[in-house]
């Protein structure tokens, strides 16, 4: 029944192949999905929740995006599909409810089922895009334009404008220091984009 309305263009026989073999599973929040390296064994759709992918590049980390209900992740379909070890990893951001699918026969109903595969390049698709912002955010942007594009398009995803985030999150998502964001976040109160107390931020 999840499926079907998530999914209402699937084929009944797809929705019954994925009904028998997909797992749905519960996660609390930053449970780790996928590790950097690792061989990709199913590739999950989000049903409920929030999950952030990075890629790392030594000690820093990058946060490439977000995947929303009825998205999944491309880079475990990309590890999962090639047989490659995966260039990312992911995280669940919030409490999450996931459908996970193996790749094994995800690789036949690609042959079978052409909505799976719009469904996949439409991932594709936004992937490539927010994954080029987060380049373009990194090669020309400054830092403060960059963590207020970060703190609205959380309060987007999250549905929420109060945001209950550390410095130190804010850092690790973006690539950079502590000290930096608290300093930028401080600019960015003075001139009435953010208000924060304690823990939270709320976007203005």
């Amino acid at each position: 029944m999840i499926i079907k309305e998530l999914f209402p263009r699937f084929h009944p026989d797809l929705i019954k192949e994925i009904t028998t073999h997909g797992i749905i599973k519960e996660l609390p929040a930053q449970t780790e999905l996928l590790r950097e390296g690792q061989y990709a064994k199913v590739i999950p759709i989000v049903i409920h929740g929030l999950v952030k992918v990075y890629s790392r590049y030594e000690d820093r980390e990058l946060l490439l995006y977000y995947i929303e209900p009825a998205e999944s992740c491309i880079i475990s379909f990309s590890s999962g599909i090639s047989q490659l070890p995966s260039r990312g990893f992911a995280i669940t951001e919030t409490d999450a409810k996931l459908l996970l699918l193996p790749v094994d026969n995800v690789q036949q109903w690609l042959k079978t089922y052409p909505a799976l595969n719009t469904l996949f390049f439409k991932n594709y698709d936004a992937r490539y895009l927010d994954m080029m912002n987060a380049v373009n955010h990194l090669l020309f942007d400054k830092m403060d334009a960059r963590i207020l594009d970060y703190l609205k398009e959380k309060s987007r995803v999250t549905a929420t404008q109060t945001l209950h985030i550390t410095h130190k999150e804010i850092a690790t998502d973006l690539g950079t220091a502590r000290e930096v964001v608290s300093r930028i976040l401080k600019k960015l109160e003075i001139e009435n984009h953010i208000t924060q107390e304690g823990r939270t931020i709320k976007i203005m």
